[in-house]
């Protein structure tokens, strides 16, 4: 297997004939505002021909930035068939999973401290964090989940949304 990683001009990244994860402006213009505030530390993955086998949302970002180099890893080990797989997995497998919400409360709580004005630039909407922060206790197992706590299970607080596992 062999991973090329460097730059490509802008118009030489293609952008794939179908891309089934979908990109609104808001979500755009957060990427956006990551690349800007962390570098672009995330590289698009194309194949031999520049087109993006992932990296769609990152792309239209670079785009609205008005940048004229993107940097790419070019793929040049998988078939068409392992290039659709994984266009469709390298979306899906990252939304399979939840938030520790301790955790997750606790780096908000020291990036509050070092730096609130980084808050902003999570992907967390406002009212998220605000009822991450106060969130007193992570909510109580009702009986219908207290079967097997041997297995990690998810569930929904009633707080913020966010998931729990227990």
């Amino acid at each position: 297997m062999q991973l090329i990683v460097g730059y490509l001009p802008m118009n030489q990244v293609l952008l794939p004939q179908r891309h089934t994860k979908s990109h609104p402006v808001r979500h755009i213009q957060q990427i956006a505002d990551s690349i800007q505030a962390f570098g672009f530390n995330d590289p698009i993955a194309v194949d031999e021909a520049g087109e993006i086998v992932e990296g769609v949302g990152r792309y239209l970002a670079a785009q609205l930035l008005g940048l004229e180099t993107l940097p790419v890893i070019r793929l040049t080990h998988l078939s068409e068939a392992q290039k659709k797989a994984y266009r469709i997995a390298h979306n899906k497998i990252a939304s399979n999973t939840g938030f520790d919400l301790e955790a997750l409360r606790s780096e908000f709580e020291a990036l509050c401290q070092l730096d609130d004005s980084l808050l902003a630039l999570t992907g967390f909407e406002r009212i998220e964090l605000d009822d991450l922060l106060k969130l007193p206790d992570l909510p109580e197992l009702g009986p219908e989940l207290t079967e097997s706590l041997s297995e990690s299970k998810t569930v929904a607080c009633p707080h913020c949304g966010g998931t729990v596992h227990v």
